[in-house]
């Protein structure tokens, strides 16, 4: 019993959750020894509990997956974390590898990929399919945002106006118009349309 993986599992959906805990505590060699519905749940049980291994969904109440892995990694740097989400995009890729997670899985995966994935965690390796590897590298090949670039294209896909993007930020129209400009070019697409739409598919922008 001693040698069991001790996993902490986070995510909001109770019955993904309650899913993710049923089939992992039926394994022989790992135990379940909490769960969170929330990103601050999820820090105070860390901290509590001291898992060997966090599975950890991106989009939580309160406090994101990738926010609540980059507080819990300045407490507990070694802490080992595995992300398990539905968003595929390049940037959510990225946000959460730089935030110290060890492997990024889809919901999709199958039983024996996360089992793998667990043990593999566990034992101090880092875990990326050759279809995450492709998308992390696709992001590093290209120009990246300014934090203001992403202010205005969060708007954009809110449906905001230049001018009520504008009152928003506190700046010019003109200036808006120059982000715009900027953005679409780095997106490499058109219209506005396109740049909402490839925001929401790269994970740059989450509806909330």
């Amino acid at each position: 019993m001693a040698d069991r993986i001790r996993v902490l599992v986070v995510d909001d959906h109770h019955v993904v959750r309650q899913g993710l805990v049923a089939l992992l505590n039926i394994m022989s060699d790992i135990e379940v020894v909490g769960e969170a519905s929330d990103g601050l749940e999820a820090i105070e049980l860390h901290r509590s509990l001291q898992p060997d291994v966090t599975l950890m969904d991106l989009q939580l109440p309160n406090l994101g997956g990738v926010a609540a892995i980059t507080r819990i990694r300045e407490e507990a740097p070694a802490a080992r974390f595995i992300v398990l989400t539905t968003f595929d995009g390049d940037e959510d890729i990225f946000r959460s590898l730089e935030a110290g997670a060890k492997a990024y899985l889809l919901k999709g995966m199958t039983t024996d990929d996360l089992l793998k994935t667990i043990h593999l965690v566990h034992a101090g390796k880092t875990s990326i399919s050759p279809a995450i590897a492709e998308k992390l590298a696709d992001r590093i090949g290209t120009q990246q945002l300014t934090a203001r670039e992403l202010a205005v294209l969060e708007r954009i896909v809110a449906g905001r106006a230049n001018k009520e993007i504008a009152s928003d930020l506190a700046i010019s129209e003109a200036t808006v118009k120059t982000h715009v400009n900027n953005l679409l070019s780095k997106l490499g697409v058109s219209d506005r349309t396109n740049a909402a739409t490839v925001a929401i598919q790269r994970g740059l922008v989450h509806f909330k």
